[in-house]
């Protein structure tokens, strides 16, 4: 998982959209307030953090979570608007791992996260996920069942992939929505409802692995 920590929309959104396009899990944040909310529940793999900042700007977060025992081994790619040399050295002085200068290429930051994973250590990816007979390939983008090979749309396959990233987790229908088809995305939960039923059948005998959890959404059964 990575956390992407950007006041702008804008940008927060392209960003994520585009490393998940890229096969990474990511979670996008728009403070620090929020960052700090969301370190309580999960460690992420490796943070993008805006400069640029309201309230708690990026070198102060740099600087706390650093000093915490929890936190200071995740790495961080900083985000910074090109004048601000001092800002890029200052922030690597204080622990950053690297920096992208605004504006800034999707193919660069990729590879610029990539890079910094690699050189870390952290968020080695699954390349099969797998739960019971079911297994996904995520770099072949194939899915089997009881062995099978089971032909997937894109959101599908999409929906699939985080259910069985995270199995055994209830994972709640508006954030099935918002993740597999994006918070631009105007429709309704039950356009997840359809989906999931179309995955069930699918998947065959294994499609009860997917389980509702009335009121709130969805969890894969390992």
């Amino acid at each position: 998982m990575i956390f992407c920590v950007e006041d702008d929309n804008n940008i927060r959104e392209l960003i994520i959209y585009s490393l998940q396009a890229t096969g990474f899990d990511a979670c996008g944040l728009a403070d620090g307030n929020e960052l700090f909310q969301a370190l309580d529940n999960a460690l992420p793999d490796l943070i993008l953090l805006d400069i640029m900042l309201p309230d708690l700007d990026g070198l102060a977060i740099i600087t706390k979570l650093k000093a915490n025992a929890k936190t200071k081994h995740i790495p961080i790619i900083l985000l910074t608007a090109k004048s601000a040399e001092y800002d890029k050295v200052k922030g690597l002085d204080l622990g950053a791992d690297d920096y992208i200068t605004k504006p800034f290429g999707i193919m660069e930051l990729v590879a610029r996260v990539k890079a910094v994973l690699r050189r870390t250590g952290q968020g080695q990816q699954q390349e099969i996920l797998s739960c019971g007979d079911i297994s996904v390939d995520l770099e072949k983008h194939e899915v089997r069942s009881g062995g099978e090979l089971v032909m997937l749309t894109l959101k599908e396959f999409e929906l699939l992939k985080k259910l069985m990233s995270n199995p055994e987790h209830v994972i709640s229908r508006n954030t099935l929505l918002d993740e597999v088809w994006g918070v631009n995305f105007y429709g309704e939960t039950r356009t997840v409802d359809a989906h999931i039923k179309t995955l069930r059948q699918k998947l065959g005998a294994n499609g009860n692995r997917i389980e509702t959890i009335r009121g709130i959404g969805y969890k894969m059964s390992k």
